[in-house]
């Protein structure tokens, strides 16, 4: 698993930099505000990505559910909270979910 998430942040950073390279004003403003979004203001940092989290588990985002399996680890969420974020996310989402809940397992592990 380990190959696979180092895997993905290498593509990840390199796609950005390329992205980034271009300097479009409006996909900038866009990356700036997702960083800003996920900075602490009325909820803390790890609340906003328990929040992402859940979202991206409901929309099906595997790569999205990957960076912020990472985040909110670093955070310090547990094991514990991110398997209640699971079960809202399959509450909200059904069983769609359940393919991506099983890589976001696989994810934390």
């Amino acid at each position: 698993m380990s190959k696979r998430i180092d895997e993905f942040n290498e593509f990840r950073a390199k796609m950005n930099e390329r992205i980034w390279a271009e300097d479009h004003p409006a996909i900038k403003r866009f990356f700036g505000v997702d960083t800003l979004t996920f900075q602490a203001g009325a909820l803390d940092e790890k609340t906003k990505e328990m929040l992402g989290l859940c979202a991206s588990l409901v929309l099906r985002c595997d790569d999205c559910v990957t960076y912020h399996i990472q985040q909110c680890q670093k955070l310090g969420v547990t094991r514990a909270e991110l398997f209640d974020i699971f079960s809202v996310a399959l509450t909200v989402g059904g069983s769609i979910v359940i393919p991506h809940l099983r890589r976001a397992v696989e994810g934390m592990e």
